[in-house]
């Protein structure tokens, strides 16, 4: 946000005509008329300027300095016009305009604001122009780091017509800078919620901002539904590793999921720490999935985080010993089928599923939960319906996996794990160009 910056005024000033001379800076009967003293009084025609004070800010030779960085020559013929006596208000905002382009051009910004000003309430200036040269100078306070007074003339900008979608990004985020966190939020809210409304996809800079605001409020529930917008649209390793810890911090999350939580996390990130492999690893033993255990530790020694360092012999015993159950499910998990479809109950058959699945025998697998699921009896169905959600998502039916995810509720974690698991299959396309677009959350 510290870099968050509007164009640069010389930029402004060109897309509004303001860096260059006025092309209306008198009549050709003033441009002929006899000289004039500087004590003179005015001339009666009130679009005109006086020969003498053309003389000294003639167009042409006013570029000419300017375009050859001759600033000084140039304020001094500015100076000499101000002297003049009797001014009219369109030989005021002419010179007003001198000084305008000599400020743009030298990078005198305190000069520069303080003509644009005189120039808005010169009444010389032309109506359908002023909106255009409020907004410059909302985006030079706010270039100036004067936020309070870029709100003031941006919402001037609004009020006298200007389109409200150029200028609120750039409210929100003068709030923001000024600390005034409470109005910013109030904002960007707002905006979020209009792009939502209308369909489109809501701005990644708009969610990354109202993440920040959320942080530095200590407003958690906030800030994690917005993470949770910026990985559903804007996807990257950082935000899903951010939003699966504000997961497992969450004091409703119930511990007996964390295995659950993990084959979500080996799926949307790359790489884990050490400690959750080992972690996954004899959670997966424990829950009798020999095989989910040895991927965890391989994926483990793949990534060099296991098999090194003081733990590295645990980390080989912890192989060795996964292999060894791995190898003997593979011999004996066919024998398994028949025992379990005699219990009362289908939870034998939907570990018996899932264990086929671990073995990527996805469509064995799927028939089998699905089996155990119709025969009810289940201590934890919601659990049952994760695992063949995931079994479907692995074994390549998106939609089928999508479905039956929206269909799992819970407050102990299981509801965010199946909202997460949807926000994958979901997840954009063009996945590098949605990372390229979200930039770390300042917390």
């Amino acid at each position: 946000m510290s870099q968050f910056r509007l164009a640069r005024i010389s930029l402004i000033l060109a897309a509004i005509g303001l860096n260059a001379a006025p092309a209306l800076m008198t009549s050709a009967s003033a441009q002929t008329a006899p000289a004039t003293p500087a004590t003179s009084a005015a001339p009666t025609k009130p679009d005109t300027v006086r020969p003498d004070l053309y003389k000294l800010l003639e167009p042409g030779m006013i570029k000419g300095l300017i375009d050859g960085k001759k600033f000084a020559e140039v304020q001094e013929k500015v100076t000499a016009a101000e002297a003049f006596a009797n001014r009219t208000p369109y030989e005021t905002y002419v010179i007003e305009r001198m000084k305008f382009a000599l400020a743009s051009a030298s990078g005198n910004d305190a000069l520069a604001m303080s003509s644009l000003e005189a120039i808005i309430n010169s009444p010389s200036t032309p109506a359908a122009d002023k909106p255009e040269f409020i907004l410059a100078m909302g985006n030079m306070q706010f270039n100036a780091k004067n936020y309070p007074k870029a709100i003031e003339w941006m919402k001037r900008y609004i009020s006298d017509g200007g389109s409200p979608t150029r200028v609120r990004g750039s409210i929100v985020r003068a709030y923001f800078l000024n600390n005034d966190f409470a109005a910013a939020k109030t904002e960007v809210t707002a905006m979020l919620a209009e792009s939502e409304k209308a369909g489109k996809v809501p701005p990644a800079d708009d969610l990354r901002l109202l993440a920040t605001i959320a942080g530095k409020q200590k407003d958690m529930a906030t800030y994690t539904a917005t993470v949770e917008k910026l990985v559903a649209s804007y996807p990257t390793e950082e935000l899903w590793a951010d939003l699966l810890h504000r997961m497992y911090g969450k004091t409703s999350f119930n511990s007996k999921l964390q295995l659950d939580a993990y084959r979500l996390e080996t799926t949307v990130l790359k790489q884990m720490e050490a400690e959750q492999y080992v972690e996954m690893a004899e959670l997966a033993l424990l829950a009798g999935f020999p095989i989910e255990a040895k991927k965890a530790v391989d994926a483990g020694f793949a990534a060099n985080v296991l098999g090194t360092g003081a733990n590295a012999s645990k980390h080989k015993s912890l192989r060795e010993r996964a292999n060894k159950n791995a190898a003997d499910d593979v011999k004996n998990i066919a024998s398994g089928e028949a025992s379990a479809s005699k219990l009362k109950d289908g939870t034998g058959l939907v570990n018996l599923g899932y264990a086929y699945s671990t073995m990527d025998e996805h469509a064995k697998g799927i028939d089998l939960i699905e089996k155990g699921i119709a025969k009810g009896g289940l201590k934890r169905p919601e659990e049952a319906k994760l695992k063949l959600g995931m079994a479907l998502a692995k074994g390549g039916r998106k939609d089928d996996a999508i479905k039956t995810f929206e269909g799992i509720k819970g407050t102990d974690g299981i509801g965010d794990l199946a909202r997460y698991w949807v926000m994958w299959l979901k997840r954009p396309a063009d996945t590098a160009a949605a990372a390229a677009a979200a930039a770390p959350v300042a917390k």
